[in-house]
Order: structure tokens, then C-alpha cells, then sequence
């Protein structure tokens, strides 16, 4: 077999979504649960989550408890690329690593994202309440049984790990950098969406006016850019490389004396110039060239920016960090060049 991409993580962490997108690239499909299914129909036994798991165990402790990786492995051949879903025992992962063809992704997502998916898609048995699901969620994490389920030992073999707390499109960007990390098959002539917008921030970075710093940002939406802005004096304020802000030029230490402060930072004046040409930013993403300061935090906060992608870490940033995480808005690090 050329490649196989094993997919393992918690209920409804979006494993499903990303083998529909690998299937969609030319990989073929297979599940651990389809040879417990195949059991259960022989017996003529009704397919529940509860059968799957009570069966599953039984076929580990009478067959091995990797048995129902050997069964799918057996079935693949050499000249395709699969992946395979629903790896719950530490030794089926080691069973498909073994091939030395397997990749195993740890999907992921918090609890509280992934309850809120499983009530989206009202499937009949889920739990009702969040308490209810963290219960299931606890009991399939470790097993006292070696041919019971044991998540926690999986997600500890896996290779590569894959944060799905955004939507389709994001998480099919990062199974697209996952994918060119495994082979050089799946590297695209072209760069990402993150990459691409986040490349474009630093070319907007060039126009700053800052004699100490030169950021940026750029707001997107429906992958179409609607603001720019880059930090330096106000509209009609002499630029700070010319003298125009005096905290900036008397070359103040990092940090200090930021109330005597006149340059505005590039995601403000992205946020601003968005209102000054009546264009909404609500569910948008900013990309920024570097994590955004705590004055910034708060803008993206109250405007309704649903995202935030950024570059390199602002020296300054645990407290906007921990207000982006508390106001639900998904953060993340696209990492390019280091910044300057």
C-alpha cells in the first residue's frame, strides 16, 4: 500500500469529516467498526453504539486484541492510499503502524465543541445533557481491559495531531499541510489560504510608518480580503518616521510609556477602516503579523471577528490570549519567516 492515514479521537471530533475529505483526494475508505457491523448482521443483532463496543471487545478477546486491524489490513492493497477510521485499542494502532505505511492522526476538539456537534446532528440515542456526555466521553478513554477500548493509549501513538475547533474549510486547509508533511506527493504549488493571506499582511507591513515596528493585518471573509492597516500615526498626523510620534522616536524600552503612545496598531486601523467604509467585519478573520496586544483584543471582540490567525508572538500576550479563548473566538499561529 502506498499511504495510509489511520484516524483516531474522541466522539464527534470530526474524524468523519476529514476521511470524506481524504476520500474526495482518492483515498479509499475503511473503518475498524465495518468487520464488528459484518458480526453483528450475521448474528442478525440490531447496530447500536453500545452493540459495537460490546461486540468490538469480544472479537479483541477471542481473536486477539488487534484483530480487527489485521482484518482490515488484509484487505488493502499495494497501489492505493487509505484511510482507515476508528482506531480505539492501543494495539490495532500498533497493528497498522507496524506497516510502516501508517500515519496515526489524532483528531481533536474540546468537549463542549464537540457536544454541541452531536446535538446538530440529532442522532438518536446521543446524550442530551453535556454532563451525560462527558460520562461517555470518560468511559471510553481508558479500560482496565486489555481488549476494551483505550483512547487515551491511541491518541499517545499517534504522529501527528489535528485541533478541528473551526470550520470545514479550516480544518481542510490543515489536513492539506498534514498531507504534504507526510509526502511530498501531496505539496501544492501554490501556498495555503493562510499562507497566502498571511504573505499579503506582510507586504501591507511594508507601508507602516513606524519607526520602531512594522505590523500589519489584513480582514477576511469568504476567502476575499475587505480591510488592511498597518500601524503608524493617525490619518493627517505627521508619520512617525518623521517625528510625528514622540514616544516611538525617543526609542522608549519595549512596553513603556505606551499611554504617550500616537501610532495605531495595524489590526485597529484595519477594524477602523472597515467602519470608515461601512464594510461589516462580523465573522470575519484577521490575519496579523503579529498576535494582537490587549487594546487590539478587545476591537476584534466587540467588532465580531470570528478568528484570529497571526504570525509571531507579541511579547505582551497571555491576558489577550486568555480574553480571545474566554470570548469563544478560534486562535491560531500560522508560522512563516521569523519577524523582524
Amino acid at each position: 500500500m502506498a499511504l495510509i492515514i489511520g484516524l483516531t479521537g474522541e466522539n464527534c471530533a470530526g474524524k468523519g469529516t476529514v476521511a470524506d475529505y481524504l476520500v474526495r483526494k482518492g483515498f479509499y475508505y475503511y473503518s475498524l467498526s465495518d468487520a464488528i457491523r459484518e458480526e453483528l448482521a450475521n448474528e442478525g443483532k440490531e447496530i447500536t453504539r453500545e452493540s459495537l463496543i460490546a461486540k468490538g471487545n469480544e472479537l479483541r478477546r477471542n481473536f486477539g486484541a488487534d484483530v480487527l486491524a489485521k482484518r482490515t489490513i488484509a484487505k488493502l492493497l499495494p497501489d492505493r492510499n487509505y484511510v482507515v477510521d476508528s482506531i480505539r485499542n492501543p494495539a490495532e494502532a500498533k497493528a497498522l503502524l507496524a506497516t510502516g505505511k501508517t500515519t496515526l492522526v489524532y483528531v481533536t476538539a474540546s468537549a463542549k465543541v464537540r457536544f454541541e456537534r452531536m446535538k446538530q446532528r440529532r442522532r438518536e440515542g446521543d446524550p442530551r445533557s453535556f454532563e451525560a456526555f462527558q460520562i461517555i466521553d470518560k468511559a471510553e478513554m481508558t479500560s482496565k481491559d486489555e481488549f476494551g477500548q483505550s483512547l487515551t493509549e491511541v491518541f499517545a501513538l499517534s504522529t501527528k495531531k489535528l485541533e478541528n475547533e473551526s470550520v470545514f474549510r479550516e480544518l481542510y486547509a490543515v489536513v492539506d499541510d498534514l498531507l504534504a508533511d507526510i509526502s511530498a506527493d501531496f505539496k501544492s504549488k501554490r501556498p495555503g489560504w493562510d499562507a497566502y493571506f498571511m504573505g499579503i499582511a506582510r507586504v501591507v507591513a511594508t507601508r507602516s510608518n513606524c519607526i520602531k515596528r512594522h505590523v500589519a493585518a489584513v480582514i477576511v471573509k469568504d476567502k476575499r480580503i475587505i480591510s488592511t492597516g498597518y500601524n503608524g500615526t493617525p490619518r493627517g498626523i505627521k508619520n512617525c518616521d518623521e517625528g510625528g510620534c514622540p514616544r516611538c522616536n525617543s526609542f522608549a524600552d519595549s512596553g513603556t510609556k505606551l499611554d504617550e503612545c500616537v501610532c495605531s496598531h495595524g489590526e485597529e486601523n484595519a477594524i477602523v477602516q472597515a467602519s470608515y467604509h461601512g464594510i461589516s467585519i462580523k465573522d470575519a478573520t484577521i490575519y496579523t503579523t503579529f498576535s494582537p496586544c490587549l487594546f487590539c483584543t478587545k476591537l476584534i471582540i466587540n467588532s465580531g471577528i470570528k478568528e484570529v490567525v497571526y504570525n509571531a508572538d507579541y511579547p505582551m500576550s497571555d491576558v489577550p490570549m486568555s480574553l480571545l479563548h474566554e470570548a469563544g473566538i478560534v486562535v491560531r499561529q500560522c508560522r512563516l519567516e521569523k519577524e523582524k
